[in-house]
């Protein structure tokens, strides 16, 4: 089995310490705790080589037609660094997901109400990046997929897992989880850093980073991700790094 409760939104790295905007109006929502990243300017000439060739390239494929903007995609926050949260180590790297049997697991421990509300949202066979954060480097290793819809999370229940919640109720759970299972590693690590300057070449020139709800709402550790958002990090990994 699994160790307990080691992906969770408390804890889900930022870009910057600042408070979290109240995510429901009548929850009280667990403060996370942060990361602290320095600021990263786009460097002369922005992403001109990623995005406008990356546009270029989908234009040609689709007529020069705006996709709809929805959410299929995902990001997943984890910690592959150790950490002891109410004397439980809550690491799991993507290497703890790869040993699991069938390389899968539940993702369990969200304890946030907009990040569970994302959970309830995926569907089956839908992919999403799995994201090292709070360590080093975070940024993006692999790529996993959903493979079981939202149910119960069972750690609410367990009087000694880190994330039990003493509220919720089995005939009413407040929280749940997702499977997801292990697809590939992206060919190679993609920092955080690196997107962040995409992102804000993106928000001057309207490229697919410019609203990527890692910078504006990064204290999530379950994100949603555009199809545009989603093959615009992907097609970075063909790129040397900066």
């Amino acid at each position: 089995m699994p160790w307990p409760s080691r992906k969770r939104d408390k804890g889900a790295a930022a870009d910057k310490k600042e408070p979290d905007a109240k995510i429901a109006k009548t929850e009280e929502e667990t403060e996370d705790k942060e990361e602290e990243e320095k600021p990263t300017k786009p460097s002369a000439g922005g992403s001109k080589s990623g995005w406008k060739n990356w546009k270029k390239a989908k234009e040609s494929d689709s007529g020069g037609e705006e996709s709809k903007i929805t959410y299929c995609h995902w990001l997943l926050k984890s910690e592959p660094e150790s950490r002891l949260e109410k004397g439980v180590d809550v690491k799991f790297s993507i290497d703890d997901l790869k040993a699991q049997p069938n390389q899968t697991t539940f993702w369990d421990g969200v304890r946030n109400y907009q990040a569970r509300n994302f959970l309830r949202a995926m569907k089956l066979g839908q992919q999403a990046f799995f994201y090292h954060s709070n360590c080093k480097e975070p940024g993006i290793v692999a790529i996993v997929k959903i493979v079981k819809e939202a149910y119960p999370d069972h750690t609410q229940f367990d009087q000694k897992d880190p994330h039990y919640d003493s509220s919720s109720r089995k005939e009413n759970p407040k929280w749940s989880m997702v499977d997801v299972q292990f697809v590939r590693m992206t060919k190679r690590f993609i920092p955080l850093s690196e997107i962040k300057s995409h992102h804000l070449a993106h928000k001057a020139d309207g490229g697919p980073l410019k609203n990527m709800m890692l910078f504006t709402r990064q204290r999530l550790s379950i994100q949603p991700l555009t199809q545009e958002e989603f093959d615009f990090v992907l097609s970075l990994e063909e790129e040397k790094p900066h």
